[in-house]
């Protein structure tokens, strides 16, 4: 495996553990569905962002990150799940 060149990940801080690590659109089998995976980190820019109302330079700070990089956060998550509900793909919530 080639070596990763570059800063290492930090570790983020996340403050939600979901109650359901799944979500699939009703009527179609789960065996018949293609499955986009969203990040736990994601989930939380996520929930910060919208739930709580909070400003990105507040999330970013709440995640211990950069506001860049809880852009980046934000644009995969927002993607990734526009993706599930536009296409019929179900969404599973990794670590």
């Amino acid at each position: 495996m080639p070596r990763r060149i570059g800063r290492p990940c930090l570790k983020r801080k996340i403050n939600i553990e979901p109650e359901v690590s799944y979500f699939k659109p009703r009527g179609i089998p789960v065996n018949g569905l293609q499955v986009v995976e969203i990040k736990k980190e994601e989930l939380e820019a996520m929930r910060l962002k919208n739930i709580e109302k909070m400003d990105q330079k507040e999330c970013a700070e709440k995640m211990k990150t950069s506001p860049t990089t809880l852009q980046r956060i934000l644009s995969s998550a927002y993607f990734k799940i526009s993706q599930a509900l536009i296409e019929g793909k179900a969404i599973k919530i990794i670590n």
